[in-house]
């Protein structure tokens, strides 16, 4: 492949957007932005002086790119007025005016899957609203595969695609040759064909959605740079910028870029974790025979490349093993336009580009293209309002993916802002899933070093990410680490996942990456035996803890609204409920435990820390007399699961633990060991016997010893969350994030026992529920345990695998595991019936859940299954109560 380095070396900067583009007939160069008359005019031309800021808008939006046009755009669309788009250069002159302009649906986790969807659609009809040429080619794309654990990921995402009604194919190599004439398939195992993916002129894109939402009456002014954000008694009010102050009651970081500094610049800080790093693609000139313009984009994850068509020629890049951080400080958009080529750290992925499509040998490269993006710590974009701060939201953080997430984003974000939720679950999103701990400049640094390799890297089930570890961890860990734990990272909190025996071969399970049957079988099940025959203990100090206390009855009736169950009861019972939405959606799933008339103690899901407390600050009246405190790290908080867990605890406290003195869901404080002032809660979190320990951060030590060294004569162990995981599902237990989320309401998964029909209390979601209660639901989560399924040999569900009833689709998988005790893998997941006659959804009926004929869709391989909207609690209590006698008899003859 020949390099024109001369020539290019001899561009000028401002030729860029002209090169890598098709010539479209317009120019916002010195022309300015064309608007309607009622909304302002913005030239961008350095003779040309820009209009006067207005003094006061609804909404700001900060960040002229495709992401904060597609925002205007949206909010324009359902109807907002007063609406300023601020740009501090030219508008789409960063990271927009330079990359690929690719559009898949190739993505990780659905909601992503469904952003890109809704791009596509967008972008196809944009020219035809506007005006303006978008460039918009269907060229459909290839996901290539090297390895057969390659193929079986790209199956599984073809399933979940289906789910979503995408088209998409499994293709044989043979057929990639027919679709993309340069592709050598010499190590090809197959492909994933999705024959809708796109790709546009993202300039082109970016000014079409400014000149339809300046046709809304979008204000857009460009060489404007926001400065700051002003804040009044937690609520945004204004926006500080160069040319001077906006009143608002809304702001919109879309920074890109630059969305961390202005975040960190503002009155209240703002923590949105992101990093830029160098990402380069070259441009060819035109082939010796054109390539057509819809050739299909070709993604090689395994070879860390893609590859679409441009100008008759090729555009290629890809995500290379050892990235480039870039600007750790300043806001200035010519940093942008004045990165540098690096031919040294391109050529591996030029040498995969030449082994993919060794045709391109005597094409001449046009130019190397330095396009920076911004990576998040875990993949995922950052949307949503910030916690805190009232007002103040956030779309950034688009880790390469801008232009395809960015029509789908802007339009969440603005149902975000307007009906207080968006219609989709975007909690995977949610910038409140972070917390300040990830704002640390040297950890995002090393993070997004990690990450930009990951997004082609092949993750099977259960990887975790190696850099920015040990951040978080129980006073514990170095105890149980040296006892052979395996750990997992949660919220920035180490968790062990299992425990290594002595003896085994701790190189290969560390290296075990499968969608088969993991290494850590055999070590899990031990696990989850003992916790049925004996007695485990689980670290669990990463859940969230909170403490609600007040001088009179404000904390209880503060709860009172927020919960769906009943909180005035007596001291010393723990509550499980759902904190909803007004749609009836958990907002949070949690156990509150009441202290005493006025203090609550409330436990959350471990990635909820930030958001529960965000959620009831929300709701929170502005009074003296009521405290919350975030005590998650005061507390260790020790799982002794098993039928032995009582004997442990009656020797350590000298008290009791049966039954008839320590109830179900009850909590006492109690001395353990020589400790003071353990909360011991007859729960488990799994519907195992046993008890959860809240221990003082500075008895944590003393306790876990005392237990395990009492607990030897009854055959206590470790355990991790691996076996909790296999314990909760073959319960039944829903989990927060994993099968239930905002949409989910108590009756559509059989919790209406938990919600205070009874009770005369308006709690937040009441009338929701009470309606769907009337109308019946129309989804229901069920209890699915697979037949047929060889679990040496097959491939295990994970989650997310589809579900069909009598050959229908019928809903997805949400969590799933290997049940130790029922010896079959069991599915958590949603189903909903055929719409009716008319059309119309159709309620959910026992004979539809009973009598249907079920299918577990596995990358393509449908296992027959058995559906059950209750756990198999009558076998569960069977074999408890036969295990329970041989112990008893066992012991017995010991003595």
């Amino acid at each position: 492949m020949c390099s024109c380095v001369q020539s290019y070396r001899a561009l000028s900067p401002a030729l860029l957007p002209r090169l890598l583009l098709p010539h479209t007939g317009y120019t916002l160069a010195g022309k300015g932005l064309s608007t309607s008359t009622n909304c302002m005019q913005a030239g961008s031309g350095d003779s040309s002086q820009p209009l006067p800021l207005p003094s006061q808008a609804r909404v700001v939006i900060c960040g002229g790119g495709i992401v904060g046009t597609s925002v205007a755009y949206h909010l324009a669309k359902l109807g907002w007025t007063d609406i300023v788009l601020l740009e501090q250069g030219r508008l789409g002159a960063g990271t927009t005016k330079l990359c690929a302009g690719i559009v898949s649906v190739a993505k990780p986790i659905s909601i992503e899957c469904k952003m890109a969807d809704y791009s596509n659609a967008l972008y196809k009809q944009l020219e035809e609203e506007t005006g303006v040429k978008t460039g918009y080619v269907k060229t459909g794309s290839l996901c290539l595969a090297q390895n057969q654990d390659r193929f079986i990921s790209l199956k599984r995402l073809a399933s979940r695609l289906k789910v979503m009604g995408i088209s998409c194919n499994i293709v044989k190599p043979k057929d990639v040759t027919k679709l993309h004439p340069l592709v050598n398939i010499h190590d090809l195992v197959g492909a994933l064909h999705l024959p809708a993916d796109a790709v546009v002129s993202p300039p082109d894109v970016n000014h079409a959605l400014a000149v339809a939402a300046a046709g809304q009456g979008v204000q857009i002014l460009e060489r404007t740079a926001v400065q700051q954000v002003l804040v009044e008694k937690g609520h945004v009010m204004a926006v500080e910028t160069d040319r001077g102050s906006i009143e608002c009651e809304y702001f919109v970081n879309c920074a890109g870029q630059w969305a961390y500094e202005l975040g960190q610049a503002s009155e209240t800080k703002v923590s949105v974790p992101l990093h830029g790093c160098e990402h380069f693609y070259l441009l060819t000139k035109p082939l010796q025979e054109d390539l057509p313009a819809d050739t299909p984009v070709v993604l090689d994850m395994d070879g860390r490349i893609y590859a679409r068509p441009w100008q008759g020629g090729l555009l290629s890049g890809g995500f290379e093993k050892n990235p480039k951080p870039i600007f750790t400080e300043g806001r200035n958009q010519l940093e942008i336009q004045n990165m540098q080529e690096d031919w040294d750290h391109f050529e591996p992925m030029l040498s995969a580009l030449l082994r993919r499509m060794p045709g391109l040998e005597s094409a001449e490269i046009q130019q190397l293209v330095n396009c920076p993006e911004s990576f998040t710590p875990d993949m995922r974009c950052l949307m949503g309002e910030t916690p805190g701060l009232s007002g103040y939201y956030v779309l950034a953080g688009m880790n390469s993916s801008g232009l395809a997430f960015a029509g789908g984003a802007g339009k969440y974000l603005a149902e975000w802002m307007t009906y207080g939720y968006p219609t989709a679950n975007v909690w995977p999103l949610d910038i409140k899933r972070f917390g300040n701990l990830q704002s640390s400049r040297t950890f995002l640094r090393h993070r997004v070093m990690e990450v930009m390799p990951l997004l082609y890297e092949l993750k099977v089930p259960r990887w975790d990410f190696q850099t920015g570890r040990q951040l978080r961890t129980s006073p514990l860990y170095d105890r149980l680490d040296t006892q052979g734990a395996r750990w997992m990272e949660k919220h920035g909190f180490e968790r062990p996942k299992y425990f290594v025996p002595p003896g085994k071969d701790l190189l290969s399970l560390d290296q075990s990456k499968t969608f088969y049957k993991p290494d850590w079988f055999d070590i899990v099940g031990g696990e989850v035996k003992c916790c049925k025959e004996a007695v485990c203990v689980i670290d669990m100090s990463s859940f969230t803890k909170f403490e609600l206390t007040s001088s009179g009855d404000e904390a209880l009736d503060l709860l009172q609204h927020l919960c769906a169950n009943d909180l005035d009861v007596p001291v010393g019972h723990i509550v499980h409920t759902g904190m909803l939405n007004q749609r009836g959606g958990y907002e949070n799933d949690c156990s509150v435990v009441r202290l005493s008339k006025n203090s609550f103690f409330i436990i959350s899901p471990t990635d909820q820390q930030v958001h529960c407390w965000s959620w009831i600050k929300k709701h929170m009246p502005n009074d003296p007399h009521l405290h919350l405190e975030d005590v998650s790290w005061k507390y260790t908080a020790l799982n002794l699961i098993g039928p032995r867990a009582t004997d442990v605890l009656a020797e350590l406290s000298y008290v009791s633990m049966t039954p008839d003195h320590f109830p179900s869901m009850f909590c006492k404080e109690m001395s353990v060991g020589y400790a003071n002032g353990i909360r011991v809660m007859s729960m488990t979190h799994t519907g195992e016997p046993g008890f959860m320990l809240y221990i003082p951060i500075e008895y944590a030590l003393h306790v876990y010893n005392e237990v395990m060294s009492v607990g030897q004569k009854y055959g206590i162990r470790n355990a991790g969350y691996y076996a909790l995981r296999s314990l909760r599902i073959e319960k039944f237990f829903a989990f927060w994030g994993q099968d239930l989320d905002t949409f989910t309401t108590p009756l559509e998964c059989g919790r209406e026992f938990r919600v205070k029909f009874d009770k005369d209390t308006d709690f937040v979601g009441r009338s929701a529920l009470l309606q769907q209660r009337q109308d019946g639901v129309f989804r229901r989560f069920v209890m699915l345990v697979l037949d047929d399924h060889d679990t040496e040999l097959d491939l295990w569900p994970w989650w997310g695998e589809p579900i069909y009833c009598n050959g229908n689709l019928a809903g997805a998988t949400t969590s799933s595991a290997y049940s130790y005790t029922l010896e079959r893998h069991v599915c958590l997941g949603f189903v909903s019936p055929p719409p009716g006659p008319d059309g119309l959804p159709a309620t959910v009926t026992p004979d539809f859940i009973n009598r249907g004929d079920y299918e577990v869709d596995v990358a393509g391989q449908r296992y027959p299954a058995k559906a059950k909207l209750y756990p198999f609690s009558s076998l569960f209590s069977q074999q408890h109560r036969r295990r329970k006698d041989d112990l008893e008899l066992s012991n017995l003859q010991g003595e």
